[in-house]
């Protein structure tokens, strides 16, 4: 995460271990980051996005959310809870979106958790309009009612990203502010912070005489 000129490398791509969906959902959340945090001014950053170690091939869109919360989080440098999982499309308007197989990897992360012993903090954020799918195994369902266990339907990245980290996600009041503090206002710091270390760097480099 640096000053740019608004890029969000899909490195999955660019080696060629990425598909098209999956870039695409990449594509999604750069607009998503666009509309919201730069209306006003350029979008003064350039990001790259990994999954570290992997070695074959990706596709699909249902990491797009987390994809998402991962640039915000190091925007805003704050942290995200660890116990949890995330799966979820994105639209531009910050909307999380249903995926498949949700019954399947909310099973997939409980067996983990539950190998390494389970604490009451994990769970699995999923899309809202998947709930009407879930058809959890009966040991699944019964953590879940223990409170060891969790599920939380998203229904915004608002909402994700509050439930990830802890800190309250901020909305623009009448005039437009955001409210010291939450992650959004970090958020628009940052990028704020990046456009003017821009600003300077080109006031450098420009010829004598010359303004930018």
């Amino acid at each position: 995460m640096r000053p740019g000129k608004g890029e969000v490398i899909d490195i999955e791509r660019e080696v060629e271990l990425g598909g098209p969906l999956h870039s695409k959902g990449v594509l999604i959340l750069s607009g998503f980051l666009g509309a919201r945090f730069a209306a006003e001014r350029p979008l003064s950053l350039s990001a790259s996005l990994v999954f570290e170690q992997s070695y074959g091939g990706i596709d699909g869109d249902s990491a797009s959310s987390a994809e998402l919360y991962a640039l915000l989080s190091a925007l805003a440098e704050a942290p995200i809870r660890q116990s949890l999982a995330v799966t979820g499309s994105v639209n531009q308007y910050g909307e999380v979106q249903a995926i498949g197989g949700v019954n399947e990897k909310i099973e997939g992360f409980f067996d983990v958790c539950k190998l390494r012993g389970l604490t009451g903090e994990q769970g699995v954020l999923i899309p809202a309009s998947n709930v009407k799918h879930l058809m959890l195994r009966a040991d699944v369902v019964e953590a879940v009612a223990r409170g060891e266990f969790h599920v939380y339907p998203i229904e915004t990245i608002d909402q994700g990203i509050e439930c990830l980290t802890g800190v309250a996600a901020g909305e623009r009041d009448a005039e437009g502010r955001l409210a010291e503090g939450t992650i959004n206002h970090k958020v628009e710091a940052r990028l704020g912070d990046f456009a003017e270390k821009l600003r300077a760097f080109a006031s450098r480099e420009a010829p004598e005489g010359e303004s930018q």
